[in-house]
């Protein structure tokens, strides 16, 4: 049996990661490129943790909707127009899997991920003393116009054909149901096994967990080459130094593409890039996280605090602020809760960071068919949190070759290296 584990990268994934390895007997390093408490895309999360994501990104109708939002400065979505090998080639893979067959395949898979993520977090709130703050009450799909709330009612048909539950509340259910939030919306759809946390104090409490069961940290490394012995990874380079170790876990998020790439894997992924905003103060304070449909914006209650976050921008490795988008976001808060005004987001402080988007919306998760020693555990997107701990808990087992809890195929981190 494998004994130690480089985990590569420092996020969400690759914290989970080390977690279950650690707690599975094995010695652990997690190596980073960033400063400690820097977290990566994580930290501004959402939060959300949501089984009703069971659509990946790539489905019908999201090339011709995409295209729409690119003539829109303030929309959620963006691409910046460039000839790069890597860009055309997942917006290919992308168009290719856009299809009702993918969607259909992917539902019960993504269903099961997220599920036995949201078992783990019961376990992990328990433990903690739940000191990240998991609030199980559901999410709320919120549609300004009839015309919405009748096409999310479809996907609540279909969550429910899943073993999901999901239900269709009129404005007047809804006020009832959360009293504490003004709303001006036709209705929601009422996801009840999605539920929401507080990254930021999750992320704090699994540093500080790992670091008091022995796993090492090493902080401000950036890998810049691999030894190999044939088809095994024998050290991991930086600049400084070799770690070696038995087992390897390739969990850098937007960056696994491209340092795949030095292992000669094909492994496409582009950032999509989020935005964040926290009011500590904020006009009023929902009770239930949620996603205001039209306007692609999520709304996540956390202490006394609420996030609010959106924008996908395909626009490479970039955390620079595109300010008109982050105004669409601003702008279309008030539409759903006219409690609040765009002068409430004035001053506040802006987070942006890199989501790791495979070209098929599914994450990469598994063994390498070419590397022997190494695991993938990558490209989560928007779900890293949400696919957190599931994925940690599939990693230690596939490091020590136990059978998996899931069925992995779905995620194979090969499907595009040696079927493509």
């Amino acid at each position: 049996m494998s004994k130690s584990v480089v985990i590569i990268g420092g996020g969400i994934i690759g914290l989970c990661s080390a977690l279950y390895a650690r707690r599975n007997g094995m010695e652990v390093t997690v190596v980073d490129r960033e400063p400690k408490g820097h977290h990566g895309c994580s930290f501004g999360n959402a939060g959300m943790v949501v089984p009703s994501h069971f659509i990946p990104l790539a489905a019908p109708g999201m090339v011709g909707m995409g295209i729409k939002m690119l003539f829109n400065p303030e929309g959620p979505f963006a691409i910046k127009p460039s000839l790069n090998k890597r860009l055309l080639r997942w917006g290919w893979l992308f168009m290719r899997a856009a299809n009702e067959a993918h969607v259909k395949a992917s539902g019960i898979p993504l269903r099961d991920l997220h599920l036995l993520s949201r078992r783990l977090y019961e376990e992990l709130a328990d433990e903690s003393g739940d000191a990240f703050g998991l609030h199980q009450r559901g999410l709320l799909m919120l549609c300004k116009s009839q015309k919405t709330l009748n096409e999310e009612a479809h996907v609540a048909g279909q969550a429910n054909d899943l073993g999901l539950h999901a239900k269709v509340v009129d404005a007047k259910a809804l006020a009832e149901l959360d009293p504490t939030i003004t709303m001006d919306v036709a209705g929601a759809i009422h996801f009840e096994d999605d539920c929401h946390l507080t990254p930021g104090s999750l992320l704090d409490w699994l540093r500080h967990s790992l670091e008091a069961e022995g796993v090492v940290f090493r902080d401000e490394t950036e890998i810049v080459d691999f030894a190999m012995d044939g088809p095994w990874i024998r050290s991991v380079e930086t600049r400084t130094e070799k770690t070696r170790a038995d087992q390897f876990v390739l969990a850098t998020g937007a960056w696994s593409g491209e340092l795949a790439e030095r292992l000669r894997l094909k492994i496409p992924m582009q950032a999509g890039k989020g935005y964040s905003v926290t009011l500590n103060n904020p006009p009023q304070l929902p009770g239930i996280c949620s996603i205001l449909t039209e306007a692609r914006v999520a709304i996540t209650p956390m202490g006394s605090s609420l996030r609010i976050g959106g924008t996908m921008e395909l626009t490479g490795n970039d955390l620079s602020i595109n300010r008109k988008r982050l105004g669409g976001i601003f702008k279309s808060v008030p539409q759903y809760f006219p409690e609040f005004k765009t002068s409430d987001f004035e001053g506040q402080e802006v987070w942006s960071g890199l989501r790791p988007c495979s070209p098929d919306g599914l994450p990469y998760l598994g063994r390498s068919a070419r590397v022997q020693n190494l695991v993938v555990a990558t490209g989560h997107s928007m779900m890293g949190v949400s696919l957190a701990p599931a994925t940690g808990k599939l990693v230690s087992q596939l490091l020590l070759d136990q059978e998996t809890t899931l069925n992995l195929d779905a995620f194979n981190p090969n499907r595009f290296d040696l079927n493509d």
